[in-house]
């Protein structure tokens, strides 16, 4: 395992989130938050996001038909670095937890403040690679006692601190949240109260999946970039449409045709 104790910096002010995010929705009760020890007001507490990121070598198979492996490869962690860096732009975040097998990743990841480096473990006895990856992230998470956590797949590299704010404030109000995909069937954010078990069934059909397990869908718009995971060539398109993060913009510039 790999940690970093670089100091904080206000990654908020920089995306231009207001300080204390959007107000909750609801009749404006405190919110007991364990991770503080105390009671919070709405929209005040802050989350431990967790980021699983695959080796990438071997991720976004389907992107195989545009992309040559090289190149698929520095998608993939272009991706997982511009939605690790628009989570600590969100002042809702406490810290990110990114667990991978990626040396690429995992040695940039760990210059970033308020991230943890997690090893990819073992998933023998879970259900997959990526379910083993999000509870050992959790794990860590909470460590030191019950905190709320949120698990961020790395693949949305349009993401806008305030869309991830919005979420993370309709989500104070349940145990168990998700933030379902653009197309309704896969989840891209699942959320889990400071006490709650989390229970990951990623991969096909998650969302239903995750709402058989008591997940409810997040107040969250149709066009919140943290819909638009990427996963196939037209989702690439559609992301890169609204913009996308820096070094995802930037190797995009490099293939031309791709989107």
């Amino acid at each position: 395992m790999h940690h970093t104790t670089a100091r904080d910096r206000p990654h908020g002010a920089r995306y231009g989130v207001p300080a204390g995010g959007r107000p909750a929705r609801g009749d404006g009760s405190g919110v007991h938050d364990e991770h503080t020890g105390g009671t919070t007001a709405p929209g005040s507490r802050t989350w431990a996001v967790v980021v699983p990121v695959k080796d990438a070598r071997h991720g976004k198979t389907r992107l195989s038909a545009v992309l040559a492996p090289g190149h698929r490869a520095d998608l993939v962690r272009a991706m997982a670095l511009d939605t690790v860096e628009a989570a600590l732009g969100c002042d809702r975040v406490a810290r990110v937890l990114v667990v991978t097998a990626d040396p690429a990743v995992a040695e940039e990841a760990s210059r970033l403040p308020r991230v943890t480096v997690v090893g990819e473990p073992s998933h023998a006895g879970r259900r997959s690679g990526l379910d083993a990856a999000v509870l050992a992230g959790a794990a860590a998470a909470r460590r030191d006692g019950p905190a709320p956590v949120a698990v961020l797949l790395g693949d949305v590299p349009a993401l806008r601190p305030s869309d991830l704010a919005e979420a993370l404030t309709a989500a104070d109000g349940v145990d168990r949240g998700l933030v379902a995909d653009a197309p309704g069937t896969g989840t891209t954010m699942l959320t889990v109260g400071p006490s709650a078990e989390l229970e990951p069934r990623f991969g096909t059909g998650s969302a239903a999946a995750h709402r058989a397990l008591g997940h409810v869908p997040l107040d969250v718009p149709a066009a919140s970039t943290l819909r638009r995971d990427v996963d196939v060539p037209a989702d690439l398109r559609a992301a890169a449409a609204l913009p996308l993060g820096p070094r995802t913009a930037s190797l995009v510039a490099l293939l031309p045709g791709l989107v």
